[in-house]
């Protein structure tokens, strides 16, 4: 797990990659929670999000957002977060110039924001949300969504009521082709805490199933 330092639109970030031994390897991206809330690269369920893709032989980058840590920067309410991602991404692709996929996964603030640069770049095959906001922040930019991908949220999350996450969830399979698949752990809080491990095995199983049968890209992309 290196220390890696990458230019962003505000000056450098700070992340952690893992560069897989496999040739032509996927790659993934990390996102964390909201930086004015404690949100960091070492937010539990971004590391865990961080291993399991480095298990599954991709190379994977996860890094703070501007103002957090080493990275350079004030905290821009999202818009220059988006810029910090899509920076990470520029980073990763350079690093993997034969990637043969390209996955993003978010943690609550960290999943609107790569929702918003899973809109903005056609090389994404699916996503990962934990504890999805929606009713925190606006996600009618995904209209049509470009990919099927996995959403896990707490039953007991005080902060996103379960409805809001349903009702994006149903908005989002409107679009032919696109499959959500959410899950939702039973005592569950938005922090998901004691409930790493239950977190963790469905997003195993969730990889397990889409890297073995793909699907067909919505719009545009590879497949």
């Amino acid at each position: 797990m290196p220390d890696v330092i990458f230019p962003g639109h505000e000056g450098r970030l700070e992340g952690r990659y893992h560069h897989s031994k496999k040739p032509n390897a996927p790659i993934a991206l990390i996102l964390h929670p909201h930086p004015q809330h404690g949100g960091t690269m070492n937010n539990k369920v971004v590391y865990r999000l961080y291993h399991i893709f480095a298990w599954r032989g991709f190379s994977t980058l996860r890094f703070n957002f501007r103002g957090v840590g080493r990275s350079q920067g004030i905290y821009d309410r999202g818009e220059g977060e988006l810029l910090d991602a899509a920076s990470a991404l520029d980073w990763m692709q350079q690093h993997n110039a034969n990637a043969s996929g390209c996955w993003i996964a978010g943690v609550s603030f960290g999943a609107w924001v790569g929702m918003q640069l899973l809109m903005r770049r056609p090389e994404f095959d699916g996503f990962v949300n934990i504890a999805t906001p929606a009713n925190l922040y606006d996600f009618s930019f995904l209209a049509p969504c470009p990919s099927s991908g996995l959403m896990i949220h707490g039953e007991l999350d005080s902060l996103v009521t379960e409805e809001s996450v349903q009702d994006l969830a149903e908005k989002l399979m409107m679009q032919k082709g696109v499959v959500i698949d959410l899950r939702v752990i039973e005592g569950c809080d938005h922090f998901f805490m004691d409930h790493l491990d239950e977190m963790q095995g469905h997003v195993k199983q969730y990889l397990d199933s889409a890297l073995a049968h793909p699907r067909k890209r919505a719009i545009g992309g590879r497949r």
